[in-house]
């Protein structure tokens, strides 16, 4: 025991255990202040405690029972933007490459980098080009226009498309093409063999792209800001400002009781597709 404990002293060994808490620290400490101030009646970040003088219920009963704040919509209207973006975002990225993996065709290459060009200009520099555009749309086809989900979904599947094919294409380059010869010898459409064959082998990358996607769009607020108005469409990234951009009455506490919340949707989908982030993640090839 003395030996373990002289090796444990030792700098060496000593400074990355520090180094280690310091980052579990770093991660976990934020995370127990948020639960804390949850429970913080006083409702401030002044005078705060780690552990609450008198805590109570009353900052998540406000976020349920306060009909100018409809936060129970607002992560609804979260939630299936998205899931129905996820969605999309692997069915049409999965279908590209696919064609960009499989098929020879002309413009191929160049199409490949005009997809990652593209993808290096961030969303936020268009933000003027994407309202006229959707302000524009929405004459024509309302359903599509400013202040819809509809019309965010779309703008968020073209900032999503260029980076998931290049790596979903990658993916498929992997899978022997003798698997989808023999298919065909079979007697099997490109397109039988393709949702068949392809897919249920490339289910950890589709697991990955899919929660990579929610993920990006459940905290995205930039583009929701601008392009959602009304109060009953909010996205909960946008909704969740109002509790504390009054300059008079800042409601931490409830902000946080909103934050816990709001992060039980990522922590079950992480759960349920837990093994398959890590295979879609670490595995280079699929091995039969």
């Amino acid at each position: 025991m003395h030996r373990a404990l002289r090796g444990f002293l030792e700098p060496a060994y000593l400074w990355r255990h520090l180094l280690i808490w310091a980052c579990i620290a770093f991660a976990v400490g934020p995370i127990i202040w948020v639960i804390s101030g949850s429970f913080d009646p006083a409702n401030t970040i002044i005078g705060q405690r780690l552990i609450p003088r008198e805590p109570s219920l009353a900052n998540y009963r406000e976020l349920f029972n306060n009909p100018q704040h409809p936060f129970p919509l607002w992560m609804w209207n979260t939630v299936k933007i998205s899931f129905i973006t996820a969605f999309l975002v692997v069915s049409i990225t999965s279908l590209a490459a696919y064609a960009f993996s499989r098929f020879r065709f002309y413009g191929r290459r160049t199409g490949l980098f005009a997809i990652l060009l593209i993808q290096m200009f961030p969303q936020m520099l268009a933000m003027v080009a994407i309202y006229l555009l959707l302000f524009w749309l929405g004459n024509y086809v309302p359903a599509l226009g400013l202040n819809t989900h509809a019309g965010l979904i779309f703008v968020y599947l073209g900032g999503a498309m260029g980076v998931n094919v290049w790596l979903m294409k990658g993916y498929f380059d992997t899978i022997p093409t003798s698997l989808e010869e023999a298919a065909t010898m079979d007697g099997a459409t490109p397109f039988q063999a393709f949702y068949k064959i392809m897919l249920p082998l490339a289910r950890p990358i589709l697991a990955v792209i899919f929660f990579l996607t929610f993920m990006g769009t459940y905290s995205e607020y930039l583009l929701a800001r601008v392009l959602l108005s009304s109060n009953e469409r909010l996205t909960m990234a946008v909704g969740l400002q109002v509790f504390i951009s009054d300059q008079y009455a800042k409601r931490w506490g409830v902000f946080s009781a909103a934050a816990l919340i709001g992060a039980i949707p990522i922590i079950v989908l992480f759960a349920l597709l837990q093994k398959q982030l890590v295979s879609g993640l670490t595995r280079g090839a699929v091995k039969g």
